[in-house]
C-alpha cells in the first residue's frame, strides 16, 4: 500500500511545490530559533497561502512557551502543532488547549523504555511521531539524519495514529516500513542538499517512491 509522507522543514516556494505536487499528505513549518529550518511568521503566512486544501499544515514547536504557542497556532493557518521537545503530557494538554489545535507530540527512542514514553501521551496526543533520540549534546531534537532500530516498534500497537521518522531517504524507506509497520512517514534531512536546503528532485523521488511501495 502507499506510504503516507510529511515533509518537514518546509521554508521555500521550491520545496513547498514539489511537496504538493508530488502529493505529499503534510507539509510541516519549524518555528525553532537553532535550527537551520526555521521561518519567521511571516514566511511562514506566505508559503501557508500556497497549500491546497487536502494539505495538512504542520506548526513545529519546541518547548513554547504560552505566548509563542497561542502566537503560532492562533494566528497563523496551522491544522496540528507538533511539539518536538521534552513536553511533559499535561504540559501537551494545556497547548492543546492554548492553541485550540490536535497536537502531533514527537517523541525521541532510544530503548524500549522510550517506547513507553511515547505511549503515555496516547491519552492527550491526536498523533504519535516516532523519532530517533538526538544525541548528548545535540543542538536540535530531531532532523539529525540519525535513525534508531526499526525493530523496536515492530509490532506494536498503537492507540492513535502515528508516523515514523529519523534518518529517512530513499535508499531506506522500504525496509524501514518494512522493519517498523509504518504508514506514515517523515523526512526533513533525507531530501536536502545541506541542513536546511531543500532539493525539489529529491522530495519527488522520495514521493515517488513512497506512492510505490
Amino acid at each position: 500500500m502507499p506510504i503516507d509522507v510529511k515533509i518537514c522543514g518546509i521554508n521555500s516556494i521550491d520545496a513547498l511545490d514539489a511537496a504538493v505536487q508530488g502529493g505529499a499528505k503534510m507539509l510541516g513549518f519549524v518555528f525553532f530559533a537553532k535550527s537551520p529550518r526555521v521561518v519567521t511568521r511571516d514566511e511562514a503566512r506566505a508559503l501557508l497561502a500556497r497549500v491546497p486544501d487536502g494539505v495538512l499544515k504542520v506548526a513545529l514547536l519546541v518547548n513554547p512557551n504560552d505566548f509563542n504557542a497561542h502566537s503560532i497556532g492562533r494566528e497563523l493557518p496551522f491544522d496540528i502543532v507538533q511539539l518536538h521537545g521534552d513536553e511533559s503530557v499535561e504540559r501537551v494538554a494545556e497547548i492543546k488547549t492554548i492553541t485550540g489545535k490536535s497536537v502531533m507530540k514527537a517523541v525521541g527512542i532510544a530503548g524500549p523504555q522510550d517506547i513507553k514514553h511515547a505511549h503515555a501521551y496516547e491519552a492527550v496526543a491526536e498523533r504519535i511521531l516516532l523519532d530517533a533520540k538526538a544525541p548528548p549534546g545535540a543542538v536540535l531534537p530531531g532532523g539529525n539524519a540519525l535513525s534508531f532500530d526499526w525493530q523496536l516498534i515492530s509490532g506494536e500497537i498503537w492507540q492513535k495514529p502515528w508516523l515514523l521518522a529519523g534518518g529517512l531517504n530513499a535508499g531506506n524507506l522500504e525496509i524501514a516500513v518494512k522493519t517498523s509497520g509504518a504508514t506514515f512517514v517523515d523526512i526533513s534531512s533525507g531530501v536536502e542538499d545541506a541542513p536546511g536546503h531543500k532539493n525539489p528532485e529529491l522530495i519527488r523521488e522520495f514521493l515517488s517512491l513512497a506512492a510505490s511501495l
